[in-house]
């Protein structure tokens, strides 16, 4: 065991004292150490639970013959850092996980993780750790929250909260109303109930095989979620006996896997970052070329809550990931047969006796449209790519043309927004805001929050080098690369410039002529990074590009 070498020999003698000073039994000094790496965290709805799931992977683990020890992880609540410079922390958070895992792990010698995660930037970070080690470890998400009720209407954080701050400036509500459903929005601990990003990634964990099968669905305040805690407990030491790692299970099949049900899903944009940097840490060749390949192959076969009015709640009870495994696998031919932690295959999974509701995971045959969920786009403004939410886009508007208002900063937008500047007609650059701008890549769900809230979903375009929340919807294009800092065209867009967007051809461009948009960028100096000091100056000379995940390893 990698723990032998903290407590094997006359040598080890002050580190079994140590030990014991914790409280391990002497029955208990040779057992195999699985290290529980809780983000367990008052201040983030959904992690204040995990408490309770704490518990039963540690019953688990020790049932099955090993010994526990829980440590702490950060957590940032994507929602409450919303809007504001917190959001500059929440990606570079992701990186931030990864090494506190490694560091953990490695110190102490742990001979296998547990991770026990459940939002946005912290189930990738998790398993970037994992991919890192590459010792035996096991994923536990811990779920959705309940659905809001207001007025017997269901609500979710998104529509109840962010978008109706849009209808209360538009006077659709009054202050009463925008009261109560800020109080009854997020009732209970959880990932918000829609498929944003923390509830996209715990799907593709599961997919991808580093969860049990239902783990990302079930709701984080059931029964079923703490049995699935207490049985990933178990199934740890399972793994270590028979010395399966994370190099097995996370494969170029089996991030391909996870692809094809985030098309088939219609996940957060952000989903795209992670697996780039999941499959970097793994050393799987992955790019945007897969997500542009798998993307003319795939339908949407759910639609979800920001984009629908079907909660994680629908889903759990349409059958779940293992429901959608039995729609797609066989039907999609990129589909392969690889093997997860609970040492079932894919197939196995899809040929099991599981209910399915088509009404709310459609057959392949009869998708609720042929373009995938997500779709990456180049062209002049974004020669490296930009990514954009199809699932989240009215279909009138799937082309679009319209004028630049231009914006160095979140905040100079939504501004804009509130004070009815943005017309119908109106492209939206938000720019500055990339991994190296922000930096930290900061989520723009403020203003598209707004924008929809005002009535003009699908009358306004926003782009932007930053990135969108999974909660998003309306016609939002981001991740444009290159950056504004590093020289990209968006930093040199104008006032009154026409941008044109043509989703289904996979077009992004800015209508200038090519000899004057050489003279701009021959003339272009742009703005110095913001942040002087601390993590994010270093992150920010560090971090890549969002087509490379906006990784941080060099």
């Amino acid at each position: 065991m990698r723990s032998d070498e903290i407590k094997q020999g006359i040598q080890r003698t002050p580190h079994r004292s140590l030990l014991y000073g914790t409280g391990v039994s002497e029955k208990q000094i040779n057992k195999r150490f699985i290290g529980i790496a809780s983000s367990f965290s008052d201040l983030v709805p959904g992690h204040c639970s995990m408490r309770d799931i704490e518990r039963q992977i540690e019953k688990g683990i020790h049932t099955g013959g090993g010994q526990a020890f829980i440590f702490g992880v950060p957590a940032i609540c994507d929602g409450i850092a919303m809007g504001h410079s917190g959001m500059n922390y929440s990606l570079p958070s992701r990186d931030l996980i990864a090494d506190c895992v490694e560091s953990v792990a490695n110190a102490h010698k742990l001979d296998g993780l547990v991770l026990l995660t459940n939002c946005d930037k912290i189930t990738p970070g998790m398993i970037m750790a994992a991919a890192r080690l590459d010792i035996p470890s096991i994923v536990v998400t811990v779920g959705p929250m309940s659905d809001g009720k207001c007025h017997n209407n269901t609500l979710t954080m998104i529509k109840g909260t962010f978008e109706a701050v849009g209808k209360f400036t538009n006077g659709e509500i009054d202050e009463k109303m925008l009261k109560e459903m800020e109080i009854t929005s997020c009732p209970t601990a959880g990932a918000c109930q829609g498929l944003y990003t923390a509830n996209t990634m715990a799907c593709l964990t599961e997919v991808m095989g580093m969860s049990l099968p239902g783990c990302a669905t079930s709701a984080a305040v059931s029964a079923k979620t703490k049995r699935i805690a207490f049985d990933s407990g178990v199934i740890i030491n399972e793994l270590i006996e028979k010395d399966i790692r994370p190099s097995s299970i996370i494969t170029k099949d089996s991030i391909r896997n996870a692809i094809i049900v985030d098309l088939a899903l219609g996940g957060s944009t952000n989903s795209i970052l992670h697996l780039l940097a999941i499959a970097n840490e793994a050393g799987v060749d992955i790019t945007l070329k897969d997500f542009e390949e798998l993307s003319f192959k795939v339908p949407q076969i759910i639609k979800l809550d920001p984009s629908a009015a079907k909660t994680m709640t629908d889903l759990d009870n349409a059958g779940g990931i293992p429901a959608v495994l039995k729609t797609i696998y066989g039907n999609i031919a990129e589909m392969k047969d690889t093997k997860g932690v609970s040492g079932l295959k894919l197939s196995q999974i899809a040929s099991a006796d599981i209910w399915c509701d088509n009404e709310v995971i459609r057959p392949i045959s009869d998708p609720i449209t042929s373009n995938p969920g997500l779709a990456v786009l180049h062209g002049n403004l974004a020669p490296d790519g930009a990514v954009v939410k199809i699932s989240g886009v009215e279909k009138d508007c799937l082309e679009f043309t319209g004028k630049a208002k231009t914006f160095d900063s979140e905040e100079t937008a939504m501004q804009a927004i509130m004070d009815d500047k943005i017309k119908a007609g109106d492209v939206v650059v938000i720019r500055y805001e990339g991994p190296k701008g922000g930096p930290g890549m900061r989520e723009m769900l403020s203003p598209t929050s707004a924008i929809v809230g005002k009535g003009l979903g699908s009358k306004v375009a926003l782009i932007t080098d930053g990135r969108f929340s999974g909660g998003t919807r309306g016609l939002c294009i981001g991740h444009i690369c290159p950056e504004a800092p590093i020289g990209g065209i968006i930093g040199v867009i104008e006032d009154g410039d026409e941008i044109y967007i043509n989703i289904p051809k996979r077009e992004l461009t800015l209508k200038v002529d090519e000899s004057v948009l050489k003279e701009r960028l021959s003339k272009f100096n742009p703005l110095p990074v913001k942040i002087k000091k601390g993590y994010l100056k270093r992150y920010a000379t560090v971090v890549s590009s969002s087509d490379k995940g906006a990784i941080t390893s060099v």
